[in-house]
């Protein structure tokens, strides 16, 4: 069985995450589920990252010790991931004692070999990022990353030398143009970054004490990239002497799914260090976009946050998901606002699949009893809504191939609003006034609800409790495109998707 190894970026474990963190694992989990629908081993990985100077005065500030701190963030963390049903493997956390034993083996192995070494760090600092920045970098005097002041600072550390390895990197990404994607950001990291020429990476602190220490200095704590990167190999039973075979098994990963503001993290300081360490790149690294509130990023300090659990107890999981799954366009910043949510719930999970579902149910129970066989009274205007379900099948797969998630569910929406035209073209409630029409009747019914089970079966990897809510009320679990129902035992219909009434939900939400 061919493998497939996907990651999140690590949750910066300082604060609960809003709903733009949480796109990412959403995002994660429909491409894992997709994976193992089509045969995939797969292996999908998440977690928290959980060291760094930030933490470190969060937990001062609520008088507490950092590990305390940070255990009660990282299980907020995992709390919200599972809220959100996505199925990950494993959910991994850079205190753990195994991965920081490693990092601190690959900070050694790197000093050994010349590739880190001493210096002093003069430059502008970003405490929430963790981030040094020169002048030019900066944009409008601030930090270019989260746009929040910087103030000078001057201590000792030790530096990864980028510039060893830029050419090899450089000549890597020419001769890989699926390695960064989509191409607007491989074009970003190869023209703003590497071509003017890379600065050395600073990888060692001495302001702050939370971090994995520097074991030939104990003056040094390892900086948040060695010890955060590392996590994609570590926690897969990497070590510099006898890899697990789960190592040797997954790696090289198949996908870094990550925000694009860490794309140079990615993919400059992380196959430099790979590169260093002797180990193969990961196959892509794709940055997604981010999901805005309204127009802008959410922050705190904007009071735009919105919680991913909170819009769950609102308006349900499968609603939320596919919201964050179909609303980011590729390669561009996706919005969010609840009138768009209610919006896109009442056209499209409503209208489109609810309806028809409902709909398709009733007749079968009301014309045949629930019970509905294939009789095969084919017309041509069948053929066309057959067509359409085989196509879905195609058509999905390449974007997913392509990771264009939200245009692989329009495919999958196809399917529905093909089906709901069928309705409309074949007038059963006409056909069940005639004695002699019941075989066609029986066929048009039988066609929905094939149309709603291939639908159904596509739709797992994107909305899971609502396919599995759909097989239960057609009474099937037959999940292949190849498996043939002659007979459908169906049961009474529950409205999968209500319509809500707008202005009331907003009221609701906002008085």
């Amino acid at each position: 069985m061919e493998k497939f190894y996907i990651s999140t970026a690590i949750a910066y474990a300082s604060s609960k995450p809003h709903i733009g963190n949480t796109y990412e694992i959403v995002l994660a989990d429909a491409i894992a589920r997709f994976k193992r629908w089509q045969g995939y081993d797969v292996y999908f990985q998440t977690g928290t990252d959980e060291h760094g100077q930030k933490i470190e005065e969060k937990a001062i500030n609520s008088s507490k010790n950092p590990q305390e701190y940070v255990d009660e963030v990282a299980s907020e963390v995992k709390r919200i991931w599972d809220v959100m049903n996505t199925s990950y493997d494993k959910f991994v956390r850079t205190t753990d004692p195994k991965h920081k034993e490693v990092v601190s083996k690959i900070f050694k192995k790197l000093y050994e070999q010349g590739d880190i070494y001493k210096g002093k760090y003069e430059g502008l600092y970003c405490t929430p990022c963790e981030s040094f920045f020169t002048e030019s970098q900066l944009v409008d005097g601030k930090c270019p990353d989260c746009g929040r002041e910087v103030e000078k600072a001057e201590e000792e550390a030790y530096f990864l030398k980028l510039d060893r390895y830029a050419k090899k990197l450089e000549d890597y990404i020419e001769k890989h143009p699926e390695f960064i994607e989509p191409v607007s950001r491989k074009n970003e990291i190869v023209n703003n970054f590497i071509k003017p020429g890379l600065q050395d990476l600073c990888v060692s602190r001495t302001s702050f004490k939370w971090g994995v220490p520097v074991t030939f200095d104990d003056k040094h704590v390892i900086y948040v990239w060695i010890d955060a990167l590392s996590n994609y190999i570590t926690f897969l039973g990497y070590d510099l002497e006898h890899s697990s075979e789960e190592f040797k098994k997954y790696w090289p990963a198949d996908i870094h799914l990550i925000g694009k503001d860490i794309l140079r993290f990615h993919t400059i300081y992380w196959p430099i260090m790979l590169m260093a360490l002797n180990i193969p790149l990961p196959k892509k690294i794709f940055g997604h976009p981010w999901l805005l509130s309204g127009d802008d990023k959410m922050s705190k300090s904007k009071g735009n946050i919105v919680y991913a659990d909170d819009l769950v107890n609102l308006f349900g999981i499968d609603a939320v998901r596919y919201y964050l799954l179909h609303e980011m366009p590729f390669g561009q910043d996706g919005t969010f606002t609840y009138e768009l949510l209610i919006e896109r719930i009442n056209s499209d999970l409503a209208n489109v699949l609810g309806n028809l579902v409902n709909r398709t149910i009733s007749m079968a129970n009301k014309y045949f009893n629930g019970s509905v066989k294939n009789t095969k009274k084919i017309e041509k205007i069948d053929n066309d809504l057959f067509k359409v379900i085989d196509s879905a099948y195609v058509k999905v797969s390449e974007k997913m191939e392509e990771l264009r998630v939200a245009d692989a569910i329009d495919e999958v929406f196809e399917i529905f609003r093909r089906a709901n035209k069928y309705i409309d073209e074949t007038t059963p409630w006409t056909l069940a006034k005639e004695e002699e029409k019941q075989e066609r009747l029986e066929t048009v019914i039988y066609n929905l609800i094939e149309a709603i089970r291939h639908g159904s079966i596509l739709l797992q990897s994107f909305l899971p409790d609502t396919s599995k809510e759909i097989f239960r009320q057609i009474n099937i679990s037959l999940l292949n495109k190849e498996d043939v129902v002659e007979e459908y035992n169906v049961i009474a219909p529950t409205p999968i998707f209500a319509r809500i009434d707008k202005e009331a939900k907003l009221k609701e939400i906002f008085e």
